[in-house]
């Protein structure tokens, strides 16, 4: 069963729809501002709850919102967020990395044994931590998810780099007289980068979680800022009379987290990339 799991993960199709799926979700966020029927954040108290209509196709929410438009503007909330936090720990994870898996000694054991005390602590927990010592807030839940997020891809790139130094060219390299840091530019990089951007297919969808939870606790983005975690969290006190509020922005965090695993897993296993 696994076998013909992995054989279906490895087919072009899989890679094909999900990245349909994706640009489609990347393109409705560039469009938001013409594609939106009304503005997001305007409240409209005699409109409240309003059941799907031509002004407002997918309805309205307690305080007289249109749900598309909002949904659509969480969508440029949700991926530039996540992008955020996503470039920010690969580019702390990758030169943490680098200089732990090439120098060696004890500038590796210290940083790896930094990485290790982080990653003793579930990443939520450790999150909420933070979180809670510098106060709720966007910018501290983005900083927060960088300092957790950036030790998986400083061990894995140091991995990479421990076994990339032992190889005949990069020994060449050293005997020429290259320098350490063209050494890295010329054989480190070029060789880190690729397999990175295939693991990045499934982080992306790790920090999209990630952020729609700290919103949906009321810890991460605040209203009236259209974002799909924040709209499950106010919409939950209507999931008996209205659900919709809730279903709507849940499909869009489960079809977008989906898409970036499904990718990242088929390219995984197509290029022979272990996860983490």
């Amino acid at each position: 069963m696994m076998a013909q799991f992995r054989e279906i993960l490895k087919s072009q199709t899989v890679i094909v729809i999900c990245s349909v799926v994706l640009c489609l979700l990347f393109l409705m966020t560039i469009l938001a501002p013409w594609i939106a029927p009304n503005d997001p954040v305007a409240v409209n108290l005699a409109h409240k709850l309003q059941s799907p209509s031509m002004n407002y196709p997918l309805g309205t929410d307690h305080l007289g919102r249109c749900t598309l438009s909002r949904i659509l503007y969480g969508a440029r909330t949700s991926l530039g967020f996540a992008m955020l936090i996503f470039i920010s720990s690969l580019s702390i994870g990758l030169i943490i990395g680098i200089i732990a898996g090439y120098k060696g000694g004890w500038i590796d054991q210290l940083l790896m044994r930094i990485g290790e005390g982080v990653m003793a602590v579930p990443n939520l927990l450790l999150v909420l931590g933070f979180v809670g010592i510098w106060g709720a807030g966007l910018k501290q839940v983005i900083l927060a998810l960088i300092l957790v997020q950036w030790v998986y891809y400083a061990r894995i790139i140091r991995g990479m780099v421990l076994s990339l130094k032992e190889q005949n060219y990069i020994t060449a390299a050293k005997i020429s007289g290259s320098s350490q840091w063209k050494i890295i530019k010329k054989h480190i990089l070029p060789n880190v980068l690729p397999p990175l951007a295939v693991m990045g297919t499934l982080e992306m969808g790790w920090a999209i979680m990630d952020l729609s939870s700290m919103s949906f606790l009321g810890l991460g983005i605040q209203p009236p800022t259209p974002e799909w975690g924040a709209m499950i969290h106010e919409g939950k006190s209507y999931i008996r009379t209205n659900p919709a509020l809730m279903i709507y922005p849940g499909l869009m965090i489960m079809l977008i987290v989906v898409s970036f695993n499904l990718l990242g897993e088929a390219l995984s296993e197509r290029f022979g990339i272990k996860r983490r």
